[in-house]
């Protein structure tokens, strides 16, 4: 079968950073499902790991982690989806990736594919839908007010992939005042688009912005991109006791001391920790993708699709990787079809 992946770790400005492979088909055995994968979409970890994790022993790893497709055949343990099920999911990141032809997943970590929407549209959906709710509901734990802190929540980088789902997420599950930083005119229309109360400009000191909207202190940041830049921005907007949380990789490391004199709790949000460590929850991933789609279907969000190359090898999958690691991507690239 086609698939996509790369032998050595390479910027993306080499033709060969990515290569187009035949490999073997692989087996269903028992919890996974054999998806026939229609379509992927492209995320910052792609390209993380492409530039900074070489292969073993020279062999060929293939990436990519969104994906929606059909169900092909299923393992002796299966029991959530049979063989012509349409679904959707992120994969995992210690397992082969879904630029290829057909894809091994674990059934706890999938979801079925929201009936309205195109198999593009969908793949859009899945790491970032589940990267946007563990960290407002697992980590933030957003249901649970600050005292004395204004009922809302700052989403620094709020037009990228996590950020344009978190928004939705916000503003349909919660009653939070959804404040979201974005730089560009394109960005910020896109950030209000998707329902953000107010959308503030973080090429500026993010603090004196958020208190001229006369709120209050926020109770909570959800920071998805340059979380070492606004750093000290984010202590000094957030309400004494407040949440924090973060899921890129800060360069430099990360300095929590500044948090300690406001009482800010610092969380971490990675979503491929349930299916790494097989947690004894792993099957909230599935369950809150079908919550998911349940909301797209009625509505309620939308897909955050805003580009598909058509059709999946390596050069559009480099094409893709070079606008993500420009760090100015709206919502999500989309691959389809082989």
């Amino acid at each position: 079968m086609r698939a996509i992946g790369y032998k050595s770790a390479k910027p993306v400005t080499e033709a060969d950073a990515l290569l187009d492979l035949e490999v073997p088909m692989p087996q269903a055995k028992g919890l996974d499902l054999l998806v026939e994968v229609k379509a992927v979409s492209v995320n910052p970890v792609d390209t993380k790991v492409r530039r900074n994790q070489a292969p073993e022993n020279g062999e060929a790893r293939i990436l990519g982690f969104d994906a929606a497709g059909v169900v092909k055949s299923v393992g002796e343990g299966v029991s959530l989806f049979k063989p012509g099920d349409e679904v959707f999911y992120a994969g995992a990141i210690d397992r082969p990736g879904s630029n290829s032809e057909y894809h091994l997943v674990d059934e706890r970590i999938v979801g079925k594919k929201p009936k309205s929407l195109s198999f593009e549209e969908a793949a859009a959906l899945p790491l970032t839908a589940i990267t946007a709710y563990e960290a407002l509901f697992d980590r933030l734990n957003v249901r649970q007010s600050v005292p004395g802190a204004a009922n809302a929540i700052v989403i620094i980088g709020g037009a990228g992939g996590v950020g344009s789902i978190a928004i939705q997420l916000a503003r349909q599950l919660t009653d939070l005042v959804v404040i979201a930083t974005a730089s560009r005119p394109e960005t910020k229309e896109w950030a209000t688009k998707l329902g953000a109360h107010h959308v503030i400009d973080h090429s500026q000191p993010l603090a004196p912005q958020v208190e001229a909207l006369g709120l209050g202190a926020p109770g909570f940041v959800f920071s998805t991109t340059q979380s070492d830049i606004h750093a000290a921005d984010s202590v000094a907007l957030l309400a004494p006791q407040g949440r924090y949380c973060l899921i890129d990789d800060p360069k430099g490391g990360f300095d929590i001391m500044p948090f300690k004199r406001k009482a800010i709790s610092v969380h971490w949000e990675f979503m491929f920790a349930r299916p790494l460590y097989q947690t004894a929850d792993i099957l909230e991933q599935h369950k809150l993708l079908n919550h998911v789609a349940e909301m797209v279907d009625a509505g309620q969000i939308k897909t955050t699709m805003t580009d598909v190359y058509s059709t999946i090898n390596a050069a559009n999958l480099l094409k893709a990787h070079a606008l993500i690691e420009t760090g100015t991507a709206k919502g999500k690239i989309v691959l389809s079809g082989f």
